[in-house]
């Protein structure tokens, strides 16, 4: 069984030239006609020139290579 890996609230940081912290908002959990998880997708957001930023079709593998960059 499918669960979410990260939690809301989990920071990671974006990859190339210019990197930017971005915060997981939301959690998109989809099922199908059996009731069964098949995709998980996480909401994003980040600040901008004072704006917020949201991306919606984060997959995890994204987070898992960007919180490495966080904590160092």
């Amino acid at each position: 069984m499918k669960v979410a890996r990260y939690k809301i609230g989990q920071q990671y940081m974006t990859r190339g030239k210019h990197p930017v912290r971005c915060t997981v908002t939301d959690i998109y959990s989809t099922y199908n006609a059996q009731g069964e998880l098949v995709y998980i997708r996480y909401v994003a957001a980040h600040e901008f020139l004072g704006q917020t930023l949201t991306e919606y079709d984060i997959p995890e593998a994204t987070i898992a290579r960007g919180e490495e960059r966080v904590a160092s």
